[in-house]
């Protein structure tokens, strides 16, 4: 399943034109915040995770809440992206800084958490190790004196791998991640993070599927799988540690599968043929309604077809003056189909999130 994995991985990354890879690769962010974070309970809606990019927030302050909350988890992604980890995703500082970026950025309302045992509202601190005894549905979590040195023996146990075996770790650390629970809130998200990087450093995903839609779509076997890796070994034939290997072999094969599974859906979703059919038939039900100017899906082909266009050639494109090309450039730019990184440069297809249902079917829930 791993070499199935990054076999279809890779293929599908090169089957993609850099532009067009780089403008999925944002449009995913969105989507791995949207899934990760609807794990946890939070439902964001995608078009207002959109607007908390362009730090457009709603007046209702639970609604807001729960933007910043999304922003924060895409600017933490977009740091891994960025290649922001100085060391391996499991490396202790790592982890810490990951949670130290996600919490930092979160409003104070999100930081307090309620001690299911006492009632007591609890603190939480960005980067800073649990100093208190915890326990999630039946694990006891470790004592908050051990966390340090369980840490550091994951990192210790998933540093060194081949290729193979650096892709079955991305599941394995994830469960033991969360098994430790090393800060009293963000451990989901945290844990979803590091096997993000750990799946981008090993297949070099570039950022273009996430395994976090596939795992909120089947939230219940995802969560009986982890508080399974929880149990003691069975017998002597279940491994030799303190935990089921049988059970961590399971959430594997279901992690792994799950992966496949993306791959596979994005890259139906990204074939070529299909995605200008889908693309056109909005420009053509956008120029009918004169919500875009004529000719704006010529524009829109030959970016599909090109992966660019350059500004300059626009206009002879389409047989128009300077000024009427850009007139309709400008559209396009305005209502969000096309971007560039400045005025003279070049145009590449953009995907925002309020064009999903119809350029991405199934990319985020119906409604």
């Amino acid at each position: 399943m791993a070499l199935e994995l990054a076999t279809q991985s890779e293929g599908f990354r090169r089957s993609l034109p850099p532009s067009i890879a780089e403008a999925l690769a944002d449009l995913v962010r969105s989507m791995n915040c949207y899934y990760s974070n609807l794990i946890e309970g939070h439902n964001t809606h995608p078009v207002d995770i959109e607007r908390a990019l362009q730090d457009d927030y709603s007046a209702d302050p639970q609604k807001r809440n729960l933007q910043l909350e999304a922003k924060a988890h895409i600017t933490v992604q977009k740091w891994i992206d960025d290649e922001g980890l100085e060391d391996a995703p499991t490396d202790p500082r790592m982890i810490i800084e990951i949670h130290r970026r996600f919490c930092e950025l979160l409003p104070k309302e999100l930081l307090v958490v309620q001690d299911p045992t006492t009632g007591e509202d609890v603190d939480v601190v960005p980067g800073a190790l649990r100093e208190r005894d915890v326990k999630v549905g039946r694990h006891i979590a470790i004592s908050p004196g051990a966390v340090p040195r369980f840490l550091d023996r994951l990192h210790d146990g998933y540093r060194k791998l081949g290729r193979t075996d650096a892709i079955l770790s991305a599941a394995c650390a994830h469960h033991r991640l969360l098994w430790v629970h090393p800060f009293i809130d963000g451990n989901g998200r945290v844990a979803r993070l590091m096997s993000y990087a750990m799946l981008r450093n090993s297949l070099d995903t570039r950022g273009l599927w996430s395994v976090a839609r596939g795992l909120a779509r089947q939230e219940t076997a995802y969560k009986q799988h982890l508080a399974a890796c929880d149990m003691p070994r069975r017998n002597d034939l279940d491994g030799r540690g303190t935990l089921s290997e049988e059970a961590l072999a399971d959430f594997t094969g279901f992690f792994l599968k799950t992966c496949i599974d993306q791959v596979a859906f994005m890259e139906g979703l990204m074939k070529p043929e299909k995605l200008r059919d889908r693309i056109m038939i909005w420009t053509e039900e956008q120029m009918r309604a004169d919500v875009l100017p004529p000719k704006s899906d010529i524009i829109l082909k030959t970016v599909l077809y090109q992966g660019e266009i350059q500004r300059s050639e626009v206009a002879s494109i389409l047989g128009m003056s300077d000024r009427a090309a850009r007139r309709i450039t400008s559209a396009l730019v305005d209502i969000g189909a096309l971007t560039s990184e400045s005025t003279r440069a070049p145009l590449y297809l953009a995907f925002p999130a309020k064009f999903a249902d119809r350029w991405m079917p199934g990319l985020f829930p119906e409604d």
